[in-house]
This record gives structure tokens, sequence and C-alpha cells, in this order.
């Protein structure tokens, strides 16, 4: 994965559709905005989607497909106590995607590499929000 492509990861606008409406945005290496802290807690968070494997452009209904997949798979996990729906924005491009509170960060690999998603964002708590980079092979991990 070329730097160009992570860099486009850290600058993403990633939207969460907050309860009670409207949108707030999590943005890689800020904190976890304060509308979020009630829906986290102490537990881990990730926002990922299904949408584009390998950053390539699929059909609209392949990409549907995929992310109903993704939210089934989210859901039979049983640290999962919240999804919220979410939207990636960046530059002329947009992503439906999801985020969801619960699950580690194995189990957050293992959708990312079966859904072939480069990378995803995530963290623990009111932390700050972390790109993690995907991979069948090690190393995968923090995006440096």
């Amino acid at each position: 994965m070329d730097n160009s492509l992570i860099d486009t990861y850290r600058t993403t606008d990633y939207r969460v559709r907050l309860p009670k409406g409207g949108w707030v945005s999590i943005h890689v290496d800020a904190a976890l905005p304060a509308p979020l802290h009630s829906l986290i807690g102490e537990r881990s968070w990730a926002f990922i989607t299904a949408w584009n494997p390998g950053s390539h452009v699929q059909l609209r209904q392949q990409n549907h497909v995929a992310q109903h997949a993704l939210l089934a798979a989210l859901r039979h996990l049983p640290r999962t106590t919240c999804i919220r729906p979410g939207l990636g924005v960046g530059g002329a491009w947009r992503e439906a995607s999801l985020f969801v509170v619960g699950p580690n960060l194995a189990d957050i690999d293992e959708l990312a590499q079966q859904f072939q998603q480069n990378a995803y964002v995530h963290g623990l708590g009111q932390g700050y929000a972390r790109l993690r980079l995907s991979s069948d092979r090690p190393p995968h991990g923090q995006a440096g």
C-alpha cells in the first residue's frame, strides 16, 4: 500500500450518525468527539466498511451486499454493544460505513481481512482515533 493511499485514509472525515439525529466526525490522531462518549464508555470501538475492497471501486449493488454481510457479522460478535451508521468522506468520494462499539481488535482485524479492507479506524474509550492497517501478512497494525 502506498503512502498516498495511507494519507487519504488519514485525512478522511469519518462521520457517525448520532442516535438523536445529526452527525459527528472522527479524525485520525484526534480525540474521540464528545457526543460519542456516552455510547463508548471505556469500551473499544471501530469505524469500518465493506465498500470498495482493496480501495478498488465496485458496483453500488456489490457494495450494498457486502455492507449488509458486514453488518450481520458485527451483530454476531459477542462483545458488540452498539452499531451506528457511518459515512467515510474524502475528496470526491463517499463510502457507507459502520461505527461499532465493543469488539476487540482481533475480531475487527479478522473482518477487515474478510472484507478485503486495507485499513480501518479504531480506538479505546474516549482516547485518540487510530488508523489500523489490515493485511493477511505481518506486519499489520498502526500506521506510522
